[in-house]
């Protein structure tokens, strides 16, 4: 069986979402969400990036991480999968409630089910990278094998 997510509000899964209001302290912040760490990362070390991670909604910090006004930072092609693994990894690492979601899965394979996004999800044609859902798996495997003791929000 393979486990489709999409909206925070989805029960049980809503909490694989970024926009699922689990906060974590990372880099020496609180981030709401996923969502703002993940959106203020494009724009590290600017009022732009503290902008974001003020924002009231994760919607809102989607909307201003997306604003192509100012300047990505360089890098962020390069960057992005690491910054969102991450974010996951100090989310689920932060409540034990949604961690307990994540193992409850097994092995099942777990896919963002959203058409708009091939790369984060499984886009439009259903055979996008989904790699929000893979780092999701990654992380599971992580918290399996070692537990809080072998999963940094850095590595």
């Amino acid at each position: 069986m393979t486990i489709y997510f999409y909206g925070a509000d989805e029960v049980p899964y809503g909490c694989f979402s970024n926009f699922s209001g689990h906060g974590f302290d990372l880099d020496g912040h609180w981030w709401t969400t996923s969502e703002h760490y993940f959106q203020a990362q494009k724009f590290p070390g600017t009022r732009h990036a503290d902008l974001i991670r003020r924002a009231a909604t994760p919607l809102r910090a989607a909307e201003l991480g997306r604003d192509r006004s100012r300047p990505l930072r360089r890098d962020w092609e390069r960057v992005k999968d690491d910054v969102m693994r991450r974010a996951v990894t100090a989310k689920f690492t932060a409540h034990a409630d949604i961690r307990a979601t994540l193992l409850d899965t097994g092995d099942e394979e777990i896919v963002e089910d959203t058409s708009t996004d091939d790369y984060w999800g499984r886009g439009r044609s259903g055979t996008g990278k989904n790699m929000l859902g893979r780092i999701l798996m990654r992380t599971r495997t992580q918290l399996r094998a070692g537990g809080r003791a072998h999963l940094s929000p850095r590595g």
